[in-house]
């Protein structure tokens, strides 16, 4: 048994936020039934790099997925997705406020329809206010959450975290807020809406951004790879122009720090026992790091440090996750064959539960590979399938 096994997701939306959330749900047994566009498809089965045609991250965002092509425009549609709803326990959709009232698939209508639904919504900006009906990516919501100002050199012009972490962080919330529902549905018997913005999703995770600028009216400003107000965290230059990164923020952890580089000076003053007092004279400190590990490589400074319990590490690129041993050990690098038989390397499950742990059931889908069996499953006939697939309403 997987954990969320006899779950009925329907997914409607494209790209990353909804269809992340949904791809959670997936991987610990829910039964997602995604719905697409005919012909086109989701956008996100052309970014970036393709095989066959097909981009390389569908076949992890879409996993353990069915998939169903469905004209939304369509009142035939419409009437198909309300059908797909009876019965279903969440729905999860990422389009622009309004777009599914439109269509006759608004929170009242689908509420009445089947009380004990789950509806997550994801926008830019969320269900209400005044910016609602703004488009919103994540790149924008990651700016308006104060995160891009802090993801720069000093003086410097911010730039973007690599990944889409604001639609990925939103995803999250999105299935923590699904789960405390359908937790909640237990008591109640009733369902609810989740309504999550993106830039709300990112602001939750700016720690202590708001409450400083409130008491002490300090505007937090980049900082490059150092933690400013903690101290010492940073990335030091090694050798042959590698990095490392040292966390010796911690009161003992400063000291056997010191220790290690040859500093007991340092480790010993009286005015660094505690953060306050190393936060004053960080740039001291942070001197006095790379002073010992320029003079040595990435691997050796982390030899003597790992010895003595100091948390660092090195700077990742792909080819040094691929080939981790600790990745391996964890299950999160995963071989998967696609549909022609090629082996493909893909990020493992989590979270990692003991007993009902997530897994890969199914490759993802072709456009509408699952559409005639869906269909079927809510009581179509093969000549009602064949009768839309005539009109282009569903493919």
């Amino acid at each position: 048994m997987s954990a969320l096994q006899g779950l009925k997701v329907i997914e409607l939306g494209q790209l990353i936020a909804g269809p992340f959330a949904a791809k959670t749900l997936g991987d610990f047994g829910a039964d997602v039934i995604k719905i697409e566009t005919p012909k086109t498809g989701d956008p996100l089965r052309k970014w970036r790099l393709l095989k066959d045609g097909t981009s390389v991250w569908w076949q992890v965002q879409s996993r353990n997925k069915r998939s169903i092509a469905l004209d939304l425009k369509s009142p035939d549609a419409q009437a198909i997705v309300r059908q797909l709803v009876a019965d279903a326990d969440v729905l999860i959709e990422n389009f622009r406020p309004g777009a599914m009232e439109a269509w006759g698939l608004g929170p009242d209508a689908l509420l009445a329809l089947n009380p004990g639904l789950v509806m997550l919504r994801i926008s830019g900006y969320g269900q209400t206010g005044p910016y609602k009906d703004r488009p919103g990516f994540g790149v924008v919501a990651e700016a308006m959450s104060g995160l891009r100002h802090l993801t720069a050199e000093p003086g410097r012009v911010p730039v973007r975290v690599g990944v889409s972490i604001g639609d990925t962080l939103a995803s999250l919330h999105g299935v923590i807020g699904i789960l405390m529902a359908l937790q909640e549905r237990h008591r109640s018997g009733q369902g609810q809406v989740i309504d999550i913005a993106l830039y709300e999703a990112v602001f939750n995770c700016m720690e202590s951004l708001l409450p400083e600028y409130s008491a002490f009216g300090v505007v937090r400003e980049p900082a490059g790879s150092a933690l400013p107000g903690i101290a010492p965290s940073n990335a030091y230059r090694c050798q042959e122009d590698g990095y490392v990164l040292v966390a010796g923020n911690g009161d003992s952890i400063f000291k056997r720090l010191m220790s290690a580089i040859g500093r007991d000076d340092l480790g010993n003053d009286p005015g660094l026992v505690d953060n306050a007092g190393r936060v004053a004279r960080v740039r001291e400190i942070d001197a006095a790091i790379e002073a010992w590990t320029s003079s040595r490589t990435v691997d050796a400074v982390l030899v003597v440090l790992d010895a003595v319990g100091v948390p660092a590490g090195r700077i990742y690129t792909v080819a040094d996750i691929a080939t981790d041993p600790h990745y391996k050990a964890r299950g999160m690098i995963e071989t998967v064959h696609m549909d022609d038989g090629t082996a493909l390397a893909v990020p493992g499950i989590i979270p990692k539960l003991s007993r009902t742990p997530g897994g890969h059931r199914r490759n993802a889908p072709s456009i509408g590979q699952d559409t005639e069996a869906v269909l079927q499953e809510i009581g179509l006939s093969p000549a009602q399938i064949t009768a839309l697939k005539e009109r282009g309403i569903v493919a």
